[in-house]
């Protein structure tokens, strides 16, 4: 969340990023609750302030009709600091619970605009292929050399679930190594994380764990819910600690199965391994000092960028504008693939995101650093993709087919895989 406590400061600019977010809060409310919090909070305080006097004078010597003055007193107080102490708890959890709508500042260089005709491309990296023949989206490739099956999923599981089978098992697998290979030379210390995070680490993070607009499965009798990223749970890692300086940055990559309901996702754009109910992914994680965040997302993105320039996949690097930010993000970078088998002619296609959320989450998760003052301030925390596998085995199976119906394995995973064509089925 931001800092509540420059509401009515910056009051302007906070509406203007709400506008510019295309997002709908009443800040006013937010402010009348947040007033009338400090005026519960100073009544609450007066009034304990009475009953430690009261307590105090109780010490004393006094007649028995003096003490049962005080006993009735301290008795009132107490009824009244209850009932104010009960509607503080209530006025307080509603002004965090809306507190934690407002959206994070936007960087002053992200593209306005409300969807993804108003974002801006940064950069072309490589040339779509062009093929002699008519090319088939992986959906086509996938079930005609008996790589993935849909139908049997559905079955089993529902819609939006699959089964990889043969070398597409292997090419996972080998997709896996290959991006973490890269995210280790560049310093960041492995991780598998838990499937399972508490509700207040997504609250914290900037995921709604309930709802109809939830895109998180909530787990039945718990407080807890199914990861849609190990963004969650990477950033829930150093939540309510107060780190040493000396130890940061501190760059994590972590490799987690991710969940989300995509509820109402439909059309040509989202078949197949494109949009899924489950799926693996290696995320990227930094928490780092305030000023070295945009640094730090930089690099993010060439991971990204050497990620896929490496299996030699043309794609584009897009500036998202501030209405699909999301409300955690400063500023966010998207890599979009080109995916021969996507619409009628080919189009790009988004594989890995970045995001620099300030302080944002680790306001809402306090999570610090001490100065060298001895001080303490919020952290900034980084996200990104690594490599989304389902989305990575799209992008492969289309640029790579060939007229034969054969697959060629990019070059830079054929180490991994210890196999360089996927051919026909007999």
């Amino acid at each position: 969340m931001i800092d509540l406590r420059e509401l009515k400061e910056r009051k302007s600019e906070i509406l203007a990023n709400i506008k510019a977010r295309n997002m709908k809060i009443n800040l006013d409310e937010i402010i009348e609750l947040q007033e009338h919090r400090s005026t519960l909070l100073q009544q609450t305080e007066a009034l304990r302030a009475n009953r430690n006097e009261n307590a105090a004078k109780m010490k004393g010597k006094l007649t028995n009709e003096e003490r049962a003055v005080l006993i009735e007193e301290g008795k009132a107080l107490k009824e009244e600091i209850a009932v104010l102490e009960s509607e503080l708890r209530a006025v307080e959890d509603e002004y965090l619970r809306l507190g934690r709508t407002i959206p994070n500042y936007a960087h002053p260089d992200a593209p306005l605009g409300t969807d993804e005709s108003d974002y801006a491309i940064l950069r072309h990296v490589g040339s779509p292929p062009l093929f002699s023949f008519t090319p088939k989206d992986h959906v086509v490739l996938g079930e005609e050399l008996d790589l993935i099956d849909f139908d049997t999923a559905t079955r089993v599981s529902g819609p939006k679930f699959y089964y990889l089978k043969r070398e597409a098992v292997v090419l996972q697998m080998a997709l896996e190594r290959y991006a973490l290979d890269i995210t280790l030379k560049r310093g960041f210390t492995p991780f598998i994380t838990p499937d399972i995070a508490r509700e207040e680490i997504l609250l914290g993070i900037g995921f709604n764990p309930r709802g109809e607009e939830s895109n998180i499965y909530t787990i039945e009798g718990m407080d807890a819910c199914l990861v849609g990223t190990a963004e969650i749970t990477l950033g829930g890692y150093y939540a309510g600690q107060v780190l040493d300086k000396k130890d940061l940055p501190i760059k994590m990559t972590g490799l987690s199965h991710c969940f989300r309901r995509e509820a109402g996702a439909a059309g040509q754009y989202s078949k197949g391994l494109y949009r899924v109910h489950q799926f693996s992914k290696l995320e990227l994680f930094v928490y780092c000092l305030p000023e070295d965040s945009e640094q730090h997302h930089r690099e993010l993105l060439a991971i990204e960028e050497e990620i896929f320039s490496g299996l030699g996949i043309a794609y584009r690097v897009v500036d998202t504008c501030t209405g699909d930010l999301g409300a955690p993000a400063y500023r966010k970078f998207d890599i979009e693939a080109w995916m021969p088998g996507r619409g009628e002619n080919g189009e790009y296609g988004e594989v890995t995101s970045t995001s620099n959320c300030t302080d944002y989450q680790a306001r809402a998760l306090s999570i610090r650093y001490k100065d060298d003052d001895g001080k303490n301030h919020h952290v900034h925390m980084l996200n990104g993709t690594a490599i989304a596998l389902s989305r990575a085995i799209v992008a492969v199976l289309e640029n790579y087919q060939n007229e034969d119906g054969s697959i060629t394995i990019p070059p830079a995973l054929v180490p991994y895989t210890g196999f360089d064509t996927i051919q026909p089925r007999n």
